[in-house]
């Protein structure tokens, strides 16, 4: 059984990019637009070099990630919905080529499980 819900996993599938937060020992922020996939509970993102990156050195030190996957349903009426994950990444190398996962601690979610139009219900839970 999965941590995510059917619909947040339908909805993942779906989504094409996320933002992923990273930020330095000192704390200063980092936020970068990529792709990413579903693997099991955790998110995996890879890229082009990403030795190079930001996140590859603030993880590297600081192993703390929040990303976020959004959209709008409509824009008439507004309707915002995403998925808010805050966990644990680690680099790992597959293929010999290094990429990110991010294990879910916490997840936050809006207008996925329930579309009830209207301002969406804000929906948290810890992992595990």
């Amino acid at each position: 059984m999965s941590i995510f819900t059917e619909a947040e996993i339908a909805y993942l599938s779906s989504q094409p990019l996320m933002r992923f937060a990273t930020a330095s020992p000192d704390g200063r922020p980092d936020v970068a637009p990529v792709v990413f996939e579903l693997e099991g509970d955790d998110l995996v993102t890879a890229g082009f070099d990403i030795t190079h990156t930001v996140r590859y050195r603030n993880i590297a030190r600081n192993p703390r990630a929040t990303v976020v996957i959004d959209d709008l349903a409509s824009m008439d009426p507004w309707s915002p919905r995403g998925i808010k994950v805050i966990g644990a990444a680690t680099i790992e190398e597959v293929g010999g080529a290094p990429r990110f996962r991010i294990s879910p601690e916490t997840i936050i979610s809006w207008a996925i499980n329930d579309t009830t139009p209207g301002i969406p219900k804000m929906e948290r839970r810890t992992a595990g």
